[in-house]
């Protein structure tokens, strides 16, 4: 988590899987813990969508990249919802009376609290205004609940907010960013964060002493110091969600993943990927049963026996941290 700073979360049962793949002795219930005491919070940051990210980072990252994002959720309460500066002020007024005092409620126990006030605002809306409130640090994740995403007072879970000025907040963001992501182009991480390009150079040229590059096709790569490893890695496969890190992290690299180009360029059929040697495969849709997870696979190209052998494997190790039985099917 720390490498990366923050991981998408909007599907909380697979970005779960996000995290613990990429530690040595995967384990859900570590992060679990974690959401559980505050340390990690899933909130929206950096993009209009959830984020896995650490306590000690969410003010400094939102100050940073919550006021572009800001325009969206503003836009979205304002036009589609009617909502006036008034109406969102008095919004804001009951759900911090909501959650104060270490009570974390969920969306449709606050759509109850504000309806006892006489605001009923439509499930789309409360999720709107509400990731609004995270990007001005009103509410933050709570406890979970049963599985289910609770909404808290930001300075109660976060009582002692680490912050930055800009400057420093810029540098940080490049350094942290071309460490877990590296090697990407300064396109990547204004896509990620939500940034302009002039503040990632301006982040880039304060982290330059940290960080090293080379070109390629006309790009400029930036990454920490260091030579890539030999030979393929371990593991040698992955199956994640389509919201991965690895893919939804970068936007001018992100086909990097498919040097052979085997992958349509058009909007993504399924919630899934599998990849082999870090290069896409094949789409995956993930079943649950009372006793196995199945993987289903939509390969881009034939799929030989040792790119089978490692998609295996990865679902082997899914399966075990699932507690449940692996079940690969290739269509």
């Amino acid at each position: 988590m720390a490498s990366l700073l923050a991981v998408q979360a909007e599907n909380p049962q697979q970005s779960a899987w996000a995290v613990a793949s990429r530690t040595t002795s995967p384990d859900l219930a570590e992060l679990a813990a974690q959401l559980e005491s505050g340390a990690v919070l899933r909130t929206h940051v950096l993009r209009p969508t959830w984020h896995y990210v650490r306590a000690d980072d969410a003010a400094w990252l939102l100050e940073l990249t919550a006021a572009r994002v800001r325009r969206v959720t503003e836009q979205q309460l304002r036009e589609l919802f009617g909502m006036d500066a008034s109406a969102i002020d008095s919004a804001t007024e009951l759900v911090v009376a909501a959650v104060l005092n270490g009570r974390s409620r969920t969306r449709p126990e606050l759509a109850d609290d504000l309806a006892r006030h006489g605001f009923e605002p439509s499930g789309q809306q409360l999720m709107v205004l509400l990731a609004q409130l995270e990007l001005d640090q009103v509410v933050c994740s709570g406890a979970p609940r049963d599985g289910e995403h609770t909404y808290a007072s930001f300075d109660e879970r976060v009582p002692k907010p680490r912050r930055l000025d800009r400057d420093d907040a810029l540098r940080e963001i490049a350094l942290r960013y071309f460490t877990g992501h590296g090697p990407a182009t300064e396109r990547d991480l204004a896509y990620w964060a939500t940034l302009t390009l002039g503040d990632v150079r301006r982040g880039l040229d304060a982290a330059r002493d940290r960080l090293e590059s080379f070109e390629h096709e006309g790009r400029t790569f930036w990454h920490t110091p260091g030579h890539p490893p030999e030979g393929a890695g371990e593991p040698g496969a992955h199956l994640l969600q389509i919201l991965d890190e690895l893919y939804r992290g970068y936007q001018e690299t992100r086909w990097v993943l498919d040097v052979a180009g085997a992958v349509p360029r058009r909007r993504e059929t399924a919630a899934g990927m599998a990849l082999v040697d870090s290069q896409l495969v094949a789409t995956m849709r993930r079943r649950i049963t009372s006793d196995r997870v199945i993987f289903s696979l939509g390969p881009y190209r034939t799929l030989h026996r040792r790119a089978l052998d490692e998609l295996q494997r990865a679902a082997t190790r899914y399966g075990e941290v699932l507690g449940l039985e692996a079940v690969l099917e290739v269509a």
